[in-house]
């Protein structure tokens, strides 16, 4: 062997590599396998001996383009395996169960919404693009090229964009600090000189700011500030722009048969639609840019100090789908601060979404949507929604599986408020929920029964719901699967009267078969408000009640802590409906149920509702001539009259000054009790001065010597009146005007039943077992109930 054919004495022979550590991975975001394996070189000597050895961590990226859905995860594992040295056929079942998670894999909704704006999205408009390729080892070429010319520094930009592109190429890029600085000079200095030249720049570095890690890269050159200055010039520009171009069409339109005119329209409507597609691919990018920069709030609360949110809401204004994907998507990220809220509002945002909806755009149209829901959640708002017609537009959206979760959630919050719950009944929103609801027996979405039960607080919904079969098939449901939402929507239907409710009497049979310890109480709790509403004059209760034995049900359920206090209060309002007849208040009353509903009142004392039906069921009892006997002579429910009469609740005081005038009505003894007491409580002040005043003063004592405050009745001391001028006439009857003033008395006008003339002089004829003061308060109306405030729970 000659000596050139040998290595010199002590020089190395050779490098030695080896791939140690190969682990397998998804990409987090795209459809790849990422390979991570550890190169070691072993430089050799002379004889063979290892000299120098180095360690380093390296990633391979297998992109997957071709995966789907239908393709073949066990071939497409082999491909692979095949072709990739740096996995071990060992590991083909592994790489296979990647692939199989990679395929089923969903992309969450953020993803969904940034998926345009990935940097290889951005792809040069025409007057950028470029026949070269670029190349990762020309950058410093790349960079003289932005000392050149505006032309040769959009090439240059070009370039660099081009290599941008790649994720792959971004940290050899952010390593060349020269190139940044560069761009960022340019750009702060050329940005207004052209337009293609700072889209191409902004670009570059929308694609740093794709990756969080570099963030603080983009905002170390200013990036994101003079990306704010860029937006608001050229909404500047773009007002300017339209302000010419109306002014040119006015003239033009002024004098019709002046073609110079309509040429120079035409010329400058031409140069206006160039200018503005250039402008919104430079606002585009730039929005995208400080989209992803306000992952940081710090970042966020900057921008909305410079305007960002009027800006935004500006250009909604505009008809680029794609740059109204990207307004919308930043408003729905901003929209979940308040102050960023308000703002909108101010600016009239939702007027503006309004006209995106429906859309065949999806993308923009979901966007839409979320940001809507996000700003459903203020009253006002929603009022700005309905006036802005969105409640026909949502409805039509309910067709759109895709869109129909969005749609019923923004409707939901609209159904909350009792103002716009009517105006569901002009649109097919009703008519598509009831098919939901009955197309299946699978469990229907809380969010559209929720939406049904407050739509059926609504008379005129109501009506819409029951057409035809509806409320034949929701009963069906309803029972067949004991759903409690379906059965709290029926409940929220029956409570309305006139047609609808009358539909009720062929489903009590179904609804009292329901009650009973078996059944689950939730469901049982719906089934008695339900039967409950049941207001109906043609309903023979006493038949009910006795077919299906609920009255050692109800007996039962009325003592203190034998259910949930949902179900005894829906009990004891039943036993208030049910009283209404005569023959079922006298079964009741005989079963011996009123000790338990005064058990139940000394137990629930301080719940102002379970109140208020106990005593309007002593009303009832009380109203009827076969029950009047027991409830006044038998029970001491006159004295809890007595006592509640001025309580500071005013549905309790109406019931109880409507059931003490029956009272005093037809017994003389509690008549002067109940004068008395009245007395006392409005004259408590007066009172309280005599008894203070010394017992020797002559005014104080009878002509027995007997003082007043002893055991004699105030009520037998004429003397202690106030004179009845003005209120006797000269013939010693009450004065015509002495009624005029107790009309518009300020108890008349409060509309306390019991002060009202009416009472005492009917102007029809009464039937002689029912008392005079009867006909001031109709039992059927159900004052002190309603259950429209739990609609919208």
């Amino acid at each position: 062997m000659s000596d050139m054919e040998n290595p010199p004495a002590g020089e190395p022979r050779c490098v030695k590599r080896r791939v140690k550590g190969c682990s397998l991975d998804v990409h987090p975001t795209e459809k790849a396998l990422v390979v991570q394996y550890e190169v070691e070189a072993t430089i050799l000597g002379e004889l063979g001996e290892p000299m120098v050895e180095e360690r380093k961590d390296c990633q391979k990226m297998i992109r997957l383009k071709s995966l789907n859905a239908n393709t073949d995860t066990a071939s497409l594992a082999q491909k692979v395996v095949e072709e990739c040295h740096l996995i071990h056929p060992s590991k083909l079942a592994e790489v296979e169960q990647l692939l199989f998670y990679l395929q089923n894999r969903k992309q969450s909704s953020d993803n969904q919404e940034k998926k345009n704006i990935s940097p290889r999205d951005f792809t040069p408009y025409a007057g950028v693009e470029l026949d070269e390729e670029a190349s990762i080892g020309s950058i410093d070429e790349y960079v003289e090229l932005l000392y050149e010319d505006i032309q040769e520094k959009i090439r240059g930009a070009a370039l660099i964009f081009q290599l941008a592109r790649n994720p792959d190429n971004l940290e050899e890029l952010m390593q060349h600090e020269v190139v940044l600085g560069a761009l960022a000079r340019v750009l702060r200095e050329d940005w207004k000189q052209s337009v293609d030249l700072a889209t191409t720049i902004v670009s570059v570095f929308f694609c740093f700011s794709s990756f969080s890690q570099f963030h603080s890269l983009v905002t170390h050159f200013k990036i994101g500030a003079l990306c704010m200055n860029i937006v608001e010039h050229e909404l500047k520009r773009f007002e300017l722009w339209q302000d010419e171009l109306q002014k040119k069409k006015k003239a033009a339109d002024e004098f019709p048969d002046n073609q110079s005119l309509r040429k120079d329209h035409d010329k400058s409507l031409r140069k206006y639609q160039s200018l503005l597609a250039k402008q919104e691919q430079l606002l585009k990018v730039s929005l995208y840019l400080l989209l992803n920069l306000a992952e940081d709030a710090r970042t966020e609360l900057k921008m909305r100090n410079k305007n960002i949110v009027q800006m935004l809401v500006k250009l909604l204004e505009r008809d680029d789908q794609e740059l109204l994907l990207v307004a919308v998507s930043f408003l729905k990220k901003l929209s979940i601060f308040l102050e960023n809220k308000n703002d909108m509002a101010e600016a009239a945002a939702v007027e503006k979404l309004a006209r995106l909806l429906p859309c065949d755009h999806l993308e923009l149209q979901s966007a839409t949507c979320r940001l809507l829901l996000n700003l459903s959640f203020d009253a006002a708002l929603r009022g700005q929604m309905v006036q802005a017609g969105l409640v026909p537009r949502l409805s039509s959206l309910l067709a759109d599986e895709a869109q129909r979760q969005l749609a019923m959630c923004v409707l939901y919050h609209i159904s909350m408020d009792d103002r716009f719950k009517p105006m569901f009944a002009h649109t097919d929103c009703i008519p598509q929920l009831m098919k939901m609801m009955l197309g299946g027996e699978e469990q229907l979405d809380v969010e559209l029964v929720s939406l049904c039960i407050n739509l059926a607080a609504n008379r005129s919904n109501a009506q819409v719901f029951c057409e035809g079969n509806g409320l034949k098939l929701l009963m069906r449901r309803a029972l067949k699967l004991k759903d409690v939402l379906v059965m709290k929507m029926i409940r929220n239907l029956s409570q309305h009267g006139g047609a609808t409710k009358n539909l009720f009497l062929d489903h009590v049979g179904d609804l009292a078969a329901q009650i009973g310890e078996d059944e689950a109480e939730e469901f049982v709790i719906e089934c008695l408000g339900t039967l409950a509403n049941l207001t109906i004059p043609d309903l023979d209760w006493e038949l009910v009640l006795r077919e299906y034995g609920l009255v050692p049900y109800l007996k039962r359920r009325l003592k203190p802590g034998s259910a949930e206090d949902d179900l005894i209060l829906e009990v004891v309002i039943l036993i208030g409906t049910v009283s209404m007849d005569d023959s079922c208040a006298a079964m009741l009353a005989k079963s011996g149920i009123i000790p338990a509903l005064i058990d139940l009142l000394n137990a629930q004392q301080e719940d102002d509702e379970f109140v208020c039906q106990i005593l309007y069921i002593f009303y009832q009892m009380a109203f009827h001539k076969a029950t009047r006997d027991i409830i006044i002579k038998d029970t001491q429910a006159p004295a809890y009259f007595v006592d509640l009469m001025h309580d500071g609740n005013a549905a309790i005081r109406r019931v109880c000054d409507n059931t003490l005038d029956i009272i005093a009505e037809y017994d003389e003894e509690w008549a002067k009790k109940i004068q008395t007491a009245k007395f006392c409580y409005y004259n408590s002040q007066w009172l309280e001065m005599v008894e203070n005043r010394q017992l020797d003063e002559p005014f104080l004592s009878g002509d027995d010597g007997e003082s007043f405050s002893g055991n004699r009745d105030v009520l037998e001391r004429p003397d202690l009146f106030y004179a009845a001028d003005g209120i006797l006439s000269g013939d010693g009857s009450i004065s015509p005007s002495f009624y005029a003033d107790i009309q518009s008395s300020e108890l008349g006008e409060a509309g306390n039943l019991s002060s009202s003339l009416d009472q005492f002089v009917p102007s029809v004829p009464v039937p002689a077992d029912r008392p005079v003061s009867d006909w001031s308060f109709r039992p059927d109306e159900r004052f002190f109930y309603s259950y429209t405030a739990n609609a919208s729970q």
